[in-house]
C-alpha cells in the first residue's frame, strides 16, 4: 500500500493539481459516432474513433472534427476508458477556459433557484453529470460545504477551474473531493478519498435541510457524497401521506422517509437496513429533530440485515403497516442482470404487498437506469397476482429539478405509490 493509500483524508493544497495541457487532439471519428454526438450522447466511445493526434493524455481536450474537418464538437480525452471523449459541448467552437465554467456552473445553479428560493432546502445536486452537460462529474452542495465526486480521471487537470467557479458563483466555505472506486483506484495526484482542497476540513458531519427538516451527511467518509438527495420529493410525498400512519422503511439507510413520515405524523416507523452505521445515522437525524412534536412522539424501531429475508420473517409473523416504502439499491448493474433485477423486484413487491394493511399504500422505487417505470409496475402487478391482493396505482415520479434528465440514458429513478386493497375475485 502506497503512502498516499495509508494517509487519512484532510486538508490538501489544490496547488498540488496538475494543471491542463494548452495542447488539442484532433479526432476524426466514424459517421455514426457523429450521428450520435450531434443528437444529443455525452459519449464517444473507443470503437468511433478513426484517428487522433496527438496521442494525449487523460483530461486533454479532444476537438472532434466532421468527413469535412469542420468542427462538431469538443471533450474530455480519456485514454483508459472505453468511453474516449467526455463531450463538453457540440456545435459552433467554443473556448474552454475560466470564463467557460464559470457559465456551466451559473447555468446548472439556475435550473435549481426555486428549489432553493424558500430556504427550506440546503443540501441539492449542483452538477449532475452527463445531464448537466458535465460526464462524470458530480457536485453535491450540503449549507456552504460542497463535495466534488469524480466518476473519471479526466477531470484531475480541471479542479481547479471548477473550483474557482463554484467559489465564484456560492456561496461556498469548504470544497471536498471524493472518488469513484475506478477513479481511486488510479493515479490521484497526491489525493485520497474524502480530502478537503479549500476550506477546513469537517471534524464531523455536515447539517443541512431538507424540506425544513435537519439531516446530516458524512462527506468525508459516507456513502455516495454522504446523502441520498435524489428522494427528496418522495419524501415530502411520504410525509403527507402519513398521518396516523405504522410505517416499514425497507432500505431505510440514514432514515430520510423514517424522518419524513415521522414529521407527517406517523404513528411508528419500523426500519430495515443492512448498515449498522446507516441505522445509527438515522436515529441521530431523528435527535436533530426532536423539537419538532410529531416526531418525538412517533415510535421509531429497527432492524439490521438482509433485506428479503427480514420481510420473510414478518410475513411469517403476520405484521402489517399502512405505509411500507421500498427503496432498493439497483439491482441492475448490467445489461445481462436486467431479467435476475426484474425477478427481485417482483419478490420484494410480492414481500412488501403482503405487509401492506387493507387500503395502505406500497411505494416501491427503483433506482436501475435499465428498469423503466412500465417493468417496474409490470413486476408490481406480477406480485399483486401472487400475493392475492388488487393494487390501484394512484401516483408515480421519477426525477427532482436537481436531477434533470439531459439526454437519451440519463433518466434510473422512479417510484409508483399504490392502493393496496384485499383481493377481490
Amino acid at each position: 500500500m502506497s503512502e498516499v493509500e495509508q494517509r487519512a483524508p484532510g486538508f490538501v493544497d489544490a496547488a498540488i493539481l496538475p494543471q491542463p495541457s494548452d495542447a488539442r487532439i484532433a479526432v476524426r471519428v466514424s459517421r455514426p459516432g457523429l450521428r450520435a454526438i450531434r443528437s444529443g450522447s455525452p459519449w464517444l466511445f473507443d470503437q468511433a474513433v478513426e484517428s487522433h493526434k496527438p496521442a494525449g493524455t487523460s483530461g486533454d481536450l479532444a476537438v472532434v472534427f466532421d468527413d469535412n474537418r469542420r468542427f462538431a464538437a469538443i471533450g474530455l480525452w480519456d485514454p483508459e476508458s472505453p468511453i474516449r471523449v467526455k463531450v463538453l459541448h457540440v456545435g459552433k467552437p467554443v473556448t474552454i477556459d475560466d470564463e467557460w465554467w464559470l457559465n456551466k456552473m451559473r447555468q446548472a445553479l439556475a435550473v435549481r433557484r426555486e428549489l432553493l428560493s424558500n430556504g427550506l432546502t440546503t443540501g441539492f445536486r449542483w452538477v449532475h453529470g452527463e445531464n448537466d452537460g458535465l460526464p462524470g462529474l458530480i457536485v453535491d452542495q450540503y449549507a456552504s460545504t460542497v463535495v466534488i465526486k469524480l466518476y473519471t480521471g479526466a477531470w484531475f487537470v480541471h479542479l481547479r477551474s471548477i473550483m474557482k467557479a463554484l467559489i465564484e458563483v456560492g456561496p461556498v466555505e469548504r470544497v471536498v473531493i471524493r472518488f469513484s472506486r475506478l477513479v481511486r483506484d488510479g493515479e490521484t495526484y497526491g489525493l485520497v478519498d474524502g480530502d478537503t482542497l479549500y476550506g477546513e476540513h469537517p471534524t464531523g458531519p455536515i447539517m443541512f435541510l431538507e424540506n425544513g427538516l435537519t439531516l446530516e451527511a458524512d462527506v468525508v467518509f459516507g456513502h455516495k457524497t454522504g446523502h441520498f438527495l435524489d428522494q427528496r420529493d418522495n419524501r415530502a410525498i411520504v410525509r403527507n401521506l402519513a398521518s396516523g400512519c405504522r410505517v416499514l422503511d425497507v432500505f431505510s439507510s440514514t432514515g430520510g422517509f423514517t424522518l419524513s413520515a415521522a414529521a407527517g405524523g406517523a404513528k411508528s416507523v419500523h426500519m430495515v437496513d443492512v448498515s449498522a452505521p446507516a441505522l445509527a445515522t438515522a436515529h441521530r437525524n431523528l435527535e436533530h429533530n426532536k423539537v419538532i412534536g410529531s416526531i418525538s412522539t412517533c415510535k421509531v424501531t429497527d432492524v439490521r440485515g438482509d433485506a428479503f429475508a427480514v420481510l420473510e420473517d414478518m410475513v411469517e409473523r403476520g405484521e402489517q403497516f399502512d405505509i411500507v416504502i421500498l427503496d432498493p439499491p439497483s439491482f441492475a448493474q448490467n445489461q445481462a442482470s436486467i431479467l435476475r433485477a426484474l425477478s427481485s423486484y417482483e419478490r420484494l413487491a410480492r414481500l412488501g404487498l403482503r405487509l401492506t394493511a387493507p387500503g395502505g399504500t406500497l411505494l416501491q422505487a427503483s433506482c436501475s437506469s435499465r428498469v423503466n417505470i412500465d417493468e417496474l409496475a409490470d413486476a408490481a402487478y406480477l406480485a399483486a397476482r401472487t400475493a392475492q391482493v388488487d393494487i390501484d396505482e394512484f401516483k408515480r415520479t421519477e426525477h427532482s429539478v436537481d436531477h434533470p434528465i439531459g439526454f437519451e440514458f440519463g433518466a434510473y429513478l422512479k417510484a409508483i405509490y399504490y392502493k393496496v386493497t384485499p383481493y377481490s375475485i
